[in-house]
């Protein structure tokens, strides 16, 4: 009995260590995604193909993934018990949804207008509660599935917001059913569950979050430089050359999201051990990160927030916190 509650009692503590360190890697996140469009758009000249700063992106991803592994020492294991099939079994089915999710994104963002495009993008947070419950049998109270809608209302609200003083789409209304509604919903579904599946190959696989972000770099850039033999971007790039456009701000921002991609896999790895819900702690992270991009705005641009935004804040401090505080917990069965 004793030795019992000396292992619970040493456990706490692990848990909680694991729990700080799930908030600490959000909160960077948050502000990395949120300081993103920003540092984007004073970095980065019109003129770079688009294709060159995501390569470079993964790229990055891959080198501190590499020294990051080398520091803590797991990278020497690696030779042992690495191999081919336990990669694409763990990360190439990810790393391929979301190749084909961005190209049904950048399909649909031509034919939408962004105000439209940004409502529709936040039904990507329902399909990953669905797929995470399907995959990982993981469970949402009656409380924590009302977050998750005022979580979306939020996100409907800075989407309004942002998008407000933007024209709307004067297409074909075919042509905006399947070419941009379309796209985009099976864009959604596809992203729950890429998200799913990676919680799963982290939770359940056991897959290094350093490892997964390697392997899903190396599958992502293959499938995007495949996609380059009949793409403009292809095109531009035997033209003008991979680094047309760019100057050394450019790596500002490429390195910048690159430290996001290590952030998501480091709070998928953590908030997988933690509350078995890693995908919905990204939702928060993402949505939360929209705030923070209007606060940026007004301190750098003199743009105050609009009144969606300050309505929307209240309604992601409680949803978090609902979310936070009413965890699924199992009916004990009566003997």
């Amino acid at each position: 009995m004793a030795a019992i509650k000396s292992r619970v009692s040493a456990s706490k503590p692990s848990s909680e260590k694991a729990d700080t360190k799930v908030w600490l890697y959000s909160l960077f996140l948050t502000l990395q995604y949120g300081a993103q469009p920003l540092i984007s758009k004073r970095f980065v000249r019109r003129e770079v193909i688009v294709t060159t700063s995501v390569m470079s992106c993964e790229l990055v991803k891959v080198l501190c993934a590499l020294i990051l592994m080398a520091k803590e020492g797991s990278l020497k294991k690696l030779r042992k018990k690495w191999t081919l099939l336990g990669a694409l079994t763990a990360s190439g089915l990810p790393a391929a949804i979301y190749a084909l999710q961005n190209s049904l994104l950048q399909i649909s963002y031509k034919n939408l207008d962004s105000l439209t495009f940004s409502i529709l993008n936040q039904t990507k947070l329902i399909f990953t509660a669905l797929f995470t419950y399907i995959i990982l049998r993981q469970k949402q109270s009656v409380q924590q599935i009302g977050a998750l809608f005022l979580l979306i209302i939020a996100a409907v609200l800075l989407s309004i917001g942002e998008g407000s003083s933007k024209g709307s789409s004067t297409k074909n209304p075919d042509e905006v059913l399947f070419y941009g509604i379309v796209p985009l919903l099976v864009a959604s579904v596809l992203s729950g569950l890429a998200s799913a599946l990676c919680q799963w190959a982290s939770q359940v696989k056991k897959h290094p979050s350093y490892l997964m972000t390697v392997e899903m770099s190396i599958v992502g850039s293959l499938c995007l430089l495949a996609s380059t033999f009949r793409s403009p971007d292809g095109e531009a790039i035997k033209q003008h050359g991979f680094f047309y456009g760019w100057t050394p701000l450019t790596l500002i921002p490429v390195t910048f999201n690159a430290v996001g991609g290590i952030l998501v896999g480091l709070v998928t790895s953590y908030a997988g051990g933690v509350r078995k819900a890693s995908s919905i702690t990204l939702g928060f992270v993402i949505v939360s990160a929209l705030l923070v991009t209007a606060l940026l705005q007004f301190l750098f641009d003199g743009k105050p927030p609009s009144l969606y935004c300050l309505l929307a804040l209240p309604l992601v401090v409680t949803s978090i916190s609902i979310y936070q505080k009413y965890p699924y917990r199992a009916e004990k069965k009566e003997a």
